[in-house]
């Protein structure tokens, strides 16, 4: 297992009751692709990079709830592009961040790392939480309207949003 992948377990396991950035941090399926990827001798820029997807991004095989009821128990069919592309970079996606729900309304529950008492704010909530608390280098968010900036702001890492196209 990669140093980076017992970190990220160890983090979470230390900072998710506190926090809540994870709407599902999936241990088994990382462990086996973590391995795979070593075993193979695969290569890319991302190789063995434990990454948090946010829940509104479709991951095949995994519940994609978007942090709704109404989406509650739904299992993604393919992966969203943007988890395509991370894992033919050699990611190791480790789990769901925790959205708003449908990116949009009610809060989750995540808290900011920095103290709990507090908001990480915006949709990208566990995503930004997440990277934080130092779980996962680096999350998928979502910006529409300070989606990913304003949380990233409020948990003193950096959220980017890069030019459509």
């Amino acid at each position: 297992m990669s140093t980076a992948l017992i970190e990220s377990l160890a983090r979470y396991e230390a900072t998710e009751p506190q926090i809540h950035a994870f709407a599902r941090y999936d241990v088994e399926p990382a462990l086996l692709l973590d391995a795979a990827l070593e075993f193979t001798g695969a290569t890319g820029a991302l190789l063995r990079v434990p990454v948090g997807v946010k829940d509104i991004f479709d991951t095949a095989g995994v519940p994609t709830e978007r942090g709704s009821a109404l989406y509650a128990g739904r299992i993604a069919e393919r992966d969203a592009d943007v988890v395509r592309n991370l894992r033919a970079a050699g990611a190791v996606i480790v789990g769901k961040t925790v959205t708003a729900e449908l990116a949009f309304y009610e809060p989750g529950p995540t808290r900011n790392p920095w103290d709990i008492s507090r908001t990480p704010g915006g949709s990208s909530m566990g995503s930004a939480a997440a990277v934080a608390a130092g779980v996962v280098p680096l999350a998928v968010g979502s910006q529409t309207n300070g989606s990913v900036i304003r949380p990233a702001a409020f948990c003193g890492v950096v959220g980017f949003k890069p030019t459509a196209g």
